[in-house]
């Protein structure tokens, strides 16, 4: 009965918001959901009401759609909804710059969706998805959860628009979580209570960096990645791709390039990000062209000539401790589905 007079409480306290207790596989979750069309954020969730009260507190954040912005540029490219005539006139000028640039973005996205349902199928049930950007089916979630249901994975993004969408989109799976933060403060992300009270650090987890990493400079990217390695478990993987190209078509990219600046990384600091880790066959190599062991042959498509401008992708593995700590060594690497 306390239970239910304290959510009476707090839906006193915020009537514009209808707020319910619901169990899902297991897990006790608290939804507040808006009662208008148009507030920001429409769904609010968390694992505690004195939690839900925090972040009911915190103040609407207000976007402006006429100005360009990196996830709904990213979301017109794979031919998604939530854009508006601000994004989408960037993507043109980005697209007459380079025309192959919106099956860039929808071949970086088959390399998630290969990376994450093999990562899934070694055993790995956690999963961040740093810089995660709008919702787009397949989402990391539904890959791994095809895999494993019990599959946990937590969307981390530093756009207050992304974190709406994903809550509202994701607030009835106990899977999920959508976490505030930003990819160059790696430490606040890793030690957040949203992050933690889903994903258990001491356990394998796989961090995915997808077409994130151009954003920053070279140093800047180094660092966050080597923070994010240093995090793993042994047993972990590190799944990244970086938008990469000759510095003559860099620089015209960057030009008509307006939501955020970009920064060129060389092939070299590229697969330096992976620095401690093993590299999964086949390595660093075009988004198209990433297949992992035990997937079958590459596919036509991915065979194609070389281009002025790529997307770089690969993943790698955090080893598994000395021998003499054993005990607490992951399972090795598998080719195929579990038998």
């Amino acid at each position: 009965m306390r239970v239910f007079s304290e959510i009476e409480s707090l839906q006193a306290d915020f009537p514009g918001f209808m707020i319910w207790r619901e169990t899902i596989m297991g897990r006790v979750t608290y939804v507040a959901r808006a009662r208008a069309e148009g507030t920001n954020p429409c769904v609010v969730t968390a694992r505690s009401l004195e939690r839900l009260r925090v972040r009911l507190e915190e103040p609407l954040v207000p976007f402006d759609p006429t100005r360009p912005n990196v996830a709904r540029v990213y979301d017109y490219l794979l031919g998604g909804k939530t854009n508006f005539a601000a994004d989408r006139d960037e993507a043109a000028r980005l697209l007459e710059v380079y025309p192959l640039l919106r099956e860039l973005a929808r071949e970086n996205r088959q390399f998630l969706t290969r990376a994450v349902a093999h990562v899934a199928r070694q055993g790995i049930t956690q999963f961040i998805d740093v810089g995660a950007g709008l919702p787009t089916s397949p989402n990391t979630h539904e890959i791994a959860q095809q895999a494993d249901p019990a599959a946990r994975v937590a969307y981390v993004d530093n756009d207050p628009v992304v974190i709406t969408h994903a809550r509202c989109l994701l607030a009835k799976n106990a899977g999920v979580v959508a976490v505030p933060g930003d990819l160059r403060d790696p430490d606040a992300i890793l030690g957040s209570p949203a992050l933690a009270g889903l994903i258990d650090l001491a356990e394998p987890v796989c961090v995915l960096l997808v077409a994130v990493l151009h954003f920053l400079d070279t140093p800047t990217a180094a660092k966050v990645t080597a923070a994010f390695t240093r995090a793993m478990a042994p047993g972990s993987y590190l799944v990244l791709s970086v938008g990469h190209a000759g510095p003559g078509d860099m620089t015209a990219i960057h030009r008509a390039y307006t939501a955020a600046r970009l920064h060129h990384h060389a092939r070299e600091d590229i697969g330096a990000f992976f620095s401690g880790l093993d590299l999964i066959p086949p390595g660093l190599v075009d988004a198209r062209s990433w297949h992992p062991p035990g997937a079958g042959p590459p596919g036509a498509d991915s065979r194609g000539t070389e281009r002025a401008a790529t997307v770089l992708a690969g993943a790698g593995r955090k080893p598994a401790l000395p021998r003499r700590t054993s005990h607490h060594q992951a399972p090795a690497e598998r080719s195929g589905p579990p038998g």
